[in-house]
């Protein structure tokens, strides 16, 4: 049985989650106090890089334990690849969502036993502000080109939201049943 598309359907999923299940969250500081921006990249890693440079990157950067093309696989829709590998102490798997040939989703799921929710929270509160959507099991920090997540379980995630939003409209995700039923179940409280 291939995974594959169904691990990118959970990805998908787990993203739409917090952003359509309620109104959008209000724009918050998403810069620090020098004026930086949201990162859209983690180390060497970065959204927007191409397969061959996130293959490269990957094998040189010593957090992971990628093994080459065997961790890329191709989806069924338009043009887009998963890239899932492990990692070595901190990050315990990572995700790299490619459309047309570019990184658009780059997820770390962490190591809880070497680095706590409170740490990475804390860290990015410092550096970006407060967050601008926040529920115990997610906080969002989100510019017009950018969305930083740090969910629980301890994953982080990057996310071109130009691209994301795109697919998001071609598939019709947002109007389907399921979204509609649980939105209408929400609306009742």
């Amino acid at each position: 049985m291939n995974l594959k598309p169904i691990i990118f359907a959970l990805l998908l999923s787990f993203l739409l989650l917090p952003v359509y299940g309620q109104d959008k969250p209000k724009e918050a500081a998403a810069k620090d106090a020098d004026g930086n921006e949201l990162p859209k990249q983690f180390r060497q890693l970065s959204l927007g890089m191409g397969l061959d440079e996130l293959k490269d990157g990957l094998l040189k950067d010593d957090l992971f334990q990628f093994k080459g093309d065997r961790d890329v696989s191709f989806l069924p829709s338009r043009d887009q690849s998963l890239v899932e590998t492990t990692g070595l102490s901190f990050i315990k798997r990572a995700f790299f969502q490619l459309r047309d040939g570019k990184v658009f989703i780059m997820a770390f799921s962490l190591n809880t036993e070497v680095i706590d929710h409170y740490s990475i929270f804390t860290q990015f509160v410092q550096k970006y502000g407060q967050p601008s959507y926040l529920d115990p099991s997610v906080a969002v920090w989100e510019t017009d080109d950018i969305r930083v997540a740090i969910e629980r379980p301890l994953t982080v995630k990057y996310i071109d939201r130009a691209v994301f939003n795109d697919i998001v409209n071609e598939s019709g995700l947002i109007e389907s049943g399921h979204v509609k039923l649980r939105q209408d179940f929400i609306n009742e409280f």
